[in-house]
């Protein structure tokens, strides 16, 4: 008989375009034990819908979720690629992924489950309409559709309602959107084509999770309504659903999310936008799945026995019981979705009353196709019932086991394993194929809506316990001893056997000058030689001026001049080395590190930005005081200044008197107590002749209301739309023209927004050299203010430096230097401006 046919259920499996797996690596109590009885008996499923990672109200899916006990989906648009970020200078694409990762620790902690659609965070957005001119309307109304379809869901929760200017056009949009699907999804004409997986659905009621900001919803007479207890005890869980749901909200890490639970009581609301009456409640009319199954009232009422005579102290005791229930669900015959998952979760049910712990692991947590690693199975599980382990199979090799575990004994086993050449890298499925209109483009169907990738190794462990079978994936890890956090477990991850980096994203050939780059190659296993190219420069344009080979670290690092001055203003290329023997490496690695989620890698094209412009560059030395992290230092050196960071115990007039110029990072007044106690220090270097630079903050949470040397505030005012019109009001004030005169062509080719957070009202003093507007909207002066003070300059600006600057928009760099050229003379010993 083939041990992987199946004989029992396999514990992992595509289900909505979704990867489930258990957590068979640590046991349960036994009240999460019975408190999943008490879900596998549940059979109510509800989707909420909103844009954003941060959007979806957690204390509501918290409830749904472990008072109700329902099966609860968050479909986010977006991964939040476009906002900002608080605890590192990730940002774009690199900030969508870690977005994910919390999103996917949110949902662990609330109990819910995560899905996306396709749709790119382009930034700020103020209408639907503006937003359904940068996302394809009918692709992602497929995506919600899909997930619909996929998911079945009773009822469906928006957190926005549809009507606009109220919040973020995102926002809106998700609402419309949520509508639209929840009134075709049952209609098989709509997308046809998914009907090769999936079947129409329809559910019973779409709800809007009902608010008034800044304060509690007040139901209305002529709306249907509603009130779930959010704010109560559960004893079970022994903490409260405001407790489940500020914990979740806290993964928010990026976002700056902290939450802190409410005490006491609590609402929430939701108010019927469309479908079916209710009269006790939203799941009025909606049947129980289990009666609507041949023998589901028998499985039903095993459950309810179990959870009557559940032994919470000995839950290994419940096993006769909960075999019984697997039996009779493994007899179910219709192929239905809901089924599939209350099958999964007995058998975790089953393994977490038996204390199961399995792990595959890996000896090291990154490896290349064609490598040799090892590999080590641990199963474990400490009572005296005996399960029998048949064969373990991974990479297409069967290792035929015949042992048993129980009583505390451990079965372990060590292999060899060959990667396949051909294995694919781990890639993030979403950035697989470049992004279209603002949508990412995935082409395989089944993939859309998940959440992230499947393992890029896992292994089957086919046993049985007491006759019945069993098959658990567990993905390939990596275990390793922290010495401050103990037990740390990393997904593994393949990469390719050679990675190019280039130590620029950004490269300026200023006045006609040539500009060096640096290029390593890193060989995961043998070197290879080779040669190394740039696509779209001819051989002229660029020399290899020197290359250098690591045998240590398995490196070649090449130092290339590049002298192609003439051409467009801005042109994008990519860096390849090609082998003897044909092979074509062209991306790089990058790795992102965060203790709240797993590591993360991906994979960009070797890439960079060549800008050739006619500026003038003093030899500066910039202080660069840090604030929520970005990447404006990095392009300052590439400029050719000097950029020193001054981090929090290098504050003070001794310090600052250093520089000509200084410059605020982003958020620093939001972030940085040390700098927001400094700005005195700060004030007094400006008055004795400094330039110091600051750009935007939020206006909430604020550590000083202290900006500058003369009054301002901060509003939520900003510019969203990126190629809105731009006036220039002060077309000869110094900002202008010194040392490079600013036109209108300066504001063309902008990235996803002007800018944020934008003053709004400020002190006369201070000169405003530029008007900016949204489309049908009041213009403001606030983007750009600039006043002298003393004998020295101070500018405060809310224009996105931290987006435009390391996107290389010539424009904006042009005037960011102006910004920094206004420092007056000779600073003790700072050469003065050529």
């Amino acid at each position: 008989m083939n041990l992987f046919k199946r004989s029992g259920l396999l514990l992992v499996f595509y289900l909505a375009g979704i990867y489930l797996t258990a957590p068979f690596a640590s046991a349960q109590s036994g009240s999460e034990i019975y408190h999943q009885l008490l879900k596998l008996k549940e059979t109510k499923r509800v989707l909420y819908i909103a844009a954003h990672p941060d959007d979806e109200n957690t204390r509501l899916i918290a409830y749904l979720s472990n008072a109700i006990n329902a099966e609860v989906g968050y479909l986010s648009l977006t991964r939040g690629d476009g906002g900002q970020n608080l605890i590192g200078k990730e940002l774009g694409i690199q900030l969508g992924m870690i977005r994910t990762q919390e999103l996917l620790k949110a949902r662990e902690t609330d109990g819910g489950r995560q899905f996306f659609s396709r749709a790119i965070d382009f930034g700020y957005s103020k209408t639907p309409n503006e937003t359904l001119n940068n996302w394809d309307r009918e692709k992602l109304l497929s995506d919600v559709i899909w997930v619909i379809r996929n998911f079945q869901p009773d009822i469906i929760i928006t957190r926005f309602n549809t009507t606009p200017g109220t919040t973020h056009g995102h926002h809106t949009t998700s609402a419309i959107l949520a509508r639209e699907a929840y009134e075709k999804a049952g209609d098989p004409n709509v997308f046809p084509e998914q009907m090769k997986w999936v079947k129409p659905w329809s559910p019973k009621r779409i709800f809007w999770n009902a608010y008034n900001w800044g304060g509690q919803y007040e139901p209305k007479a002529d709306k249907k309504y509603h009130s779930f207890p959010v704010g109560e005890f559960n004893a079970l869980l022994g903490t409260t659903y405001s407790q489940i749901a500020a914990d979740s909200r806290t993964m928010h890490k990026s976002q700056g999310f902290g939450a802190t639970a409410a005490i006491g009581e609590g609402s929430d609301f939701i108010e019927l936008v469309a479908g079916a009456s209710f009269e006790s409640g939203p799941f009025d009319g909606i049947p129980n799945r289990w009666e609507n199954l041949e023998k589901g009232s028998t499985i039903q009422h095993q459950i309810q026995d179990l959870l009557e005579d559940f032994n919470f102290i000995h839950p290994e005791k419940n096993l006769p019981e909960l075999l019984a229930i697997k039996s009779a669900l493994n007899d179910v015959q219709e192929n239905l979705t809901w089924v599939k998952e209350k099958r999964q979760l007995m058998d975790e049910i089953i393994l977490a009353a038996l204390g199961w712990k399995s792990l595959f692991l890996a000896n090291k947590e990154l490896s290349y196709p064609s490598e040799q690693i090892k590999g080590r199975l641990l199963v474990n599980q400490p009572y005296n019932t005996v399960v029998n382990l048949h064969a373990f199979r991974t990479l297409d090799t069967t290792f035929e086991l015949d042992a048993t575990v129980n009583n505390n004994k451990p079965f372990e086993l060590e292999m060899d394993l060959q990667i396949p050449k051909n294995h694919p890298i781990s890639q993030p499925y979403w950035l697989e194929n470049d992004p279209e209109n603002n949508l990412y483009a995935v082409e395989e169907q089944p993939m859309i809506g998940k959440a992230f990738n499947d393992p890029a190794i896992s292994g089957i462990l086919h046993f049985d316990i007491n006759g019945q079978s069993y098959e658990v994936n567990i993905p390939l890890q990596y275990r390793y001893n922290d010495q401050v956090n103990g037990e740390i477990i990393q997904p593994f991850t393949i990469v390719p056997k050679a990675s190019v980096t280039v130590d620029m994203d950004n490269v300026f050939l200023l006045n006609g000058k040539e500009s060096i780059i640096g290029v390593t190659v890193t060989f995961e296993g043998e070197m290879k030689e080779g040669k190394l190219g740039i696509e779209g420069l001819d051989s002229a344009a660029y020399r290899i001026e020197e290359r250098l080979v690591d045998e240590v670290n398995n490196r070649y690092y090449y130092k290339v001049a590049l002298s192609n001055s003439n051409g467009e203003e801005k042109s994008h290329h990519t860096v390849y080395f090609e082998t003897e023997d044909g092979m074509v490496f062209k991306r790089g690695m990058n790795r992102i590190l965060y203790e709240h989620i797993p590591n993360q890698t991906y994979f960009p094209e070797a890439a960079f930005n060549l800008i050739r412009m006619k500026m003038d560059i003093s030899n500066q030395t910039i202080g660069y005081i840090p604030g929520a992290g970005d990447d404006i230092p990095g392009v300052l050196r590439n400029l050719g200044y000097t950029v020193e960071m001054l981090e929090n115990d290098n504050f003070g007039p001794s310090v600052f008197s250093k520089y000509n110029t200084i410059i605020v990072g982003i958020r620093a007044f939001n972030v940085n107590q040390n700098f927001a106690n400094s700005i005195t220090a700060l004030m007094e270097y400006v008055k004795e002749g400094g330039n110091l630079i600051v750009q935007y903050n939020t206006s909430s949470p604020l550590l000083s209301r202290n900006f500058g040397p003369y009054p301002l505030e901060l509003s939520r005012n900003r510019v969203a739309v990126e190629d809105s019109p731009v006036e220039i009001l002060l077309k000869d004030h110094p900002l202008m023209n010194h040392p490079n005169k600013i036109e209108q062509v300066d504001f063309s080719g902008w990235v996803q927004e002007r800018g944020l957070y934008f003053p709004g009202n400020w002190d006369d003093t201070y000169q405003t050299p530029l008007l900016m507007q949204d489309p049908d909207e009041t213009p403001t002066k606030g983007s750009l203010l600039f006043a002298n003070y003393g004998q020295g300059s101070f500018t405060y600006s809310g224009i996105s430096w931290f987006r435009l600057l390391p996107a290389g928009v010539p424009g904006a760099v042009k005037l960011f230097v102006n910004l920094i050229e206004q420092a007056g003379e000779e600073r003790e010993g700072i050469s003065a401006l050529e």
